[in-house]
């Protein structure tokens, strides 16, 4: 008896998007020489992923990428955790290996070691999705790793054979991207002129001089974070609490008013006694 013959799963190729520098340029190139070439450049659907707590000109702007892949006739798919982020933060009660924690609501802030957002929002959500599309294709994924990444392009799993890294192959470096994007008017509203990365607005993993651009040229959103800061019951730093920063950027800006440095050990002995001084009001 002959042996049976399996049809082997078609390619499906797809873009991975972020909506940031890299993705954006890596997404909008394939795209141009798709057009001129799909048998070299093959695209059938571009997969983002929406944690629900990015800066407004990045929801803009990816709105603006899904019609411009839409009207190429390209499959925009947009991906979502069943539960928001502010419900795993401060509803959501899992088993905690810590039993000190158990009456306490939700994750709390993500932390360096326990970064639960991008494991349950990003992470889990797009495998989940991966892995439907596994069962009839074989995946083919497009993930915008620019040239000067190489620390991330030798990780693990970035060697996986069905992922492909154009930027690299093309010698794209970040630079290069972000011009790239420029050129071809896209600017995130000025994202990228005041942060060095674009992420998620509310990140307690962002440095200080982030959090005081955020401060400043977002304070609606900066008072939202002092609201969910004291809301939860996990410091929003393990250095500073979000009142703690106000306290801090004020007592910053009146001391460079009055020509005072802020980098000093005198500045951090007197910001200690400024931030005990409000918190005894």
């Amino acid at each position: 008896m002959a042996k049976s013959k399996t049809n082997p799963r078609p390619e499906y190729w797809v873009l991975s998007l972020s909506g940031g520098k890299d993705s954006t340029a890596l997404g909008l190139e394939w795209l141009t020489r798709h057009r001129a070439d799909p048998a070299t450049y093959p695209l059938d659907e571009v997969i983002y992923c929406d944690t629900g707590m990015e800066f407004p000109a990045m929801v803009e702007h990816v709105a603006r990428l899904e019609r411009i892949f839409r009207d190429a006739g390209i499959k925009f798919t947009r991906l979502k955790g069943k539960k928001p982020f502010e419900y795993l933060m401060f509803e959501y009660q899992p088993k905690r290996k810590n039993s000190a924690h158990n009456d306490f609501k939700g994750h709390s802030w993500p932390t360096h070691r326990i970064r639960w957002c991008t494991k349950d929002l990003k992470i889990r959500v797009i495998a989940n999705y991966l892995k439907s599309l596994n069962e009839k294709y074989s995946v083919i994924r497009l993930i915008g790793l620019a040239a000067d990444e190489q620390y991330r392009l030798e990780r693990e799993h970035n060697q996986n054979p069905n992922h492909r890294h154009p930027l690299a192959d093309w010698g794209w470096t970040e630079a290069d991207c972000l011009k790239y994007c420029y050129d071809h008017g896209f600017d995130w509203g000025g994202l990228y002129e005041l942060f060095k990365g674009v992420s998620c607005w509310c990140c307690p993993l962002q440095p200080l001089d982030e959090l005081r651009k955020l401060r400043k040229h977002f304070p609606d959103l900066w008072n939202r974070l002092i609201l969910m800061d004291r809301t939860t019951w996990r410091q929003f730093r393990t250095d500073y609490s979000v009142d703690q920063l106000e306290i801090r950027f004020q007592f910053e800006e009146e001391r460079l008013a009055q020509g005072l440095p802020i980098n000093t050990r005198e500045f951090h002995r007197a910001l200690k006694e400024k931030i005990k001084e409000c918190e005894q009001k």
